[in-house]
């Protein structure tokens, strides 16, 4: 079985367009998980309620290629200069241990 594969960032809304931004990560989540290419899920930094820690657990190496080249993510991905800035990415985040 293919090895998930970690990825984080922190994505901070640009004034007045959270809402924008929650309906458009939450239809980008919708359809990259109906898709089979990754699990994502949302997180607000509840002492700054414009930054989000967004998690996503891409099912695979050849799905998160997959993705990549996939015009109906691009279309998504395309979108979020206007409604965030992303000032942290890690495209790989290897696990030392868990509890």
């Amino acid at each position: 079985m293919a090895q998930e594969i970690l990825s984080m960032a922190i994505l901070e809304a640009r004034p007045g367009k959270q809402e924008e931004l929650l309906a458009t990560l939450r239809e980008l989540y919708t359809m990259m998980h109906a898709k089979g290419y990754c699990r994502d899920s949302l997180h607000c930094d509840s002492s700054r309620p414009d930054r989000f820690l967004h998690l996503r657990r891409w099912t695979s190496s050849a799905m998160r290629t997959e993705a990549q080249v996939d015009p109906e993510v691009h279309r998504y991905w395309q979108l979020l200069p206007e409604l965030c800035t992303i000032p942290i990415v890690y495209e790989s985040l290897e696990k030392v241990f868990e509890s």
